[in-house]
């Protein structure tokens, strides 16, 4: 059987309807769970892995890197790499910042946090969850009809949890959220990331030293406490959770609302019967999927892989997207039902860089979207859902503005 054809130029991003991958996409995946994807345009190649047994492998194998060297050739536009072109050797990595890290340098660090993210942390949380989420429920009936829910519920209430639960003032949420959006934007540059990613890391190192003089009961004053982490580590370990504790909660919430209202017969299941929601949470997150650039890993080594022979260098991109509308592993994958076994979905990642915050994420989830149905069983899009403002330029695909009425 000949081999199948190379990917020209990284995975693709053009959605053909709001809440399904990329038809090119799956029609890849479809063809070949594994094959050769160009990332740069003088030929220069990796790896596209798309099928959910593969990607589960890829990311649980030690010898698939989270720490990437740099590109030695003039990429393309693909998510991450591109903004190092022409460097060579490892690529810089922030104190902290240990997602991009491999052990011992990444055990390290994420021990620091494991304690704090459990899933009976994080029920302790939730009575102070749920009053967050009913006082922006609160603020989204007093904005009147029509209001953005983006604005007024989906970014506001995991921005408060993160930033009470790091002991951040949410007061000063305009220092890091315009900063939080430029790291994630994928047209942006290295060097206007960097200044983006130090912005929020000074104003953070400020704080945590503030906190070292006057400890408070809040995460911030536990990692500035800690005497085997740097100023710049407990900085850059503060920027991470910050940003990623808030932007990814809130794109699907926004994003999660709009399935549900454009399902409708999915928003009375889970009015109906509200035992339904965890599971549903779940099935939210496996259809929607808003990791679409795919995670990048490189190998560290030459090994064999699925019949396929890795080189050392060699990038490897992992689609989320369609491994979690994989129809070997989940029956019926391009429908949205909240009555189905959505387990096993991929969008914490696998392996030792599964999220830290995933137990979090889903307390969020599941009481945000129980309250809203509640509060508002009605709830409604105020436009047509082709109108409704996508965000399709950050590593995270969500709605810009969700304009509804009830």
């Amino acid at each position: 059987m000949a081999a199948p054809e190379t990917v020209p130029y990284g995975i693709p991003l053009d959605r053909e309807t709001v809440f399904d991958p990329p038809q090119a996409l799956m029609a890849l995946h479809r063809e070949a769970p594994l094959r050769r994807m160009r990332y740069y345009p003088d030929g220069a190649e990796g790896w596209l892995v798309t099928s959910h047994r593969l990607a589960r492998k890829a990311l649980a194998d030690p010898r698939f890197k989270s720490r990437l060297t740099a590109p030695v050739k003039v990429p393309v536009p693909v998510s991450g790499i591109e903004d190092y072109a022409g460097l060579e050797g490892e690529l810089p990595v922030t104190p902290g910042a240990f997602i991009e890290m491999d052990p011992p340098d990444h055990t390290r660090l994420r021990r620091k946090l494991t304690g704090v993210f459990t899933v009976r942390r994080m029920r302790q949380l939730e009575p102070r969850i749920a009053e967050i989420v009913d006082s922006r429920l609160d603020a989204l009936e007093a904005a009147g009809r029509p209001a953005d829910l983006v604005a007024e519920f989906a970014l506001p209430v995991p921005a408060l949890v993160i930033c009470e639960l790091l002991g951040v003032p949410y007061a000063d949420r305009d220092r890091f959220e315009a900063d939080a959006a430029v790291v994630f934007t994928m047209d942006a540059g290295a060097e206007e990331k960097g200044r983006a990613w130090e912005s929020i890391g000074g104003f953070l190192a400020e704080l945590a030293a503030a906190k070292r003089a006057e400890p408070a009961d809040d995460l911030l004053s536990d990692l500035a406490a800690d005497a085997e982490l740097s100023e710049a580590e407990v900085a850059g370990m503060a920027v991470l959770l910050l940003i990623a504790g808030h932007e990814t909660t809130a794109k699907m919430l926004a994003l999660g609302t709009m399935a549900l209202l454009e399902n409708r017969d999915q928003w009375e299941l889970l009015r109906e019967r509200p035992e339904l929601m965890a599971g549903g949470v779940e099935e939210l997150l496996r259809y929607l999927t808003i990791i679409h650039t795919g995670l990048i890993r490189q190998a560290g080594e030459d090994f064999e892989f699925e019949g396929a022979r890795i080189k050392a260098g060699e990038y490897v991109t992992v689609s989320v997207q369609t491994a979690n509308r994989d129809e070997e592993h989940f029956i019926d994958p391009d429908t949205l039902d909240v009555t189905k076994d959505a387990k096993g979905h991929l969008t914490f990642g696998h392996g030792v860089h599964q999220c830290l915050g995933q137990q979090l994420a889903r307390v969020e989830m599941r009481t945000a979207f129980a309250k809203l149905i509640e509060r508002f069983p009605g709830l409604r899009l105020a436009v047509p859902a082709r109108e409704v403002p996508m965000v399709t330029d950050q590593n995270f695909y969500g709605v810009a503005e969700l304009p509804v009425t009830w």
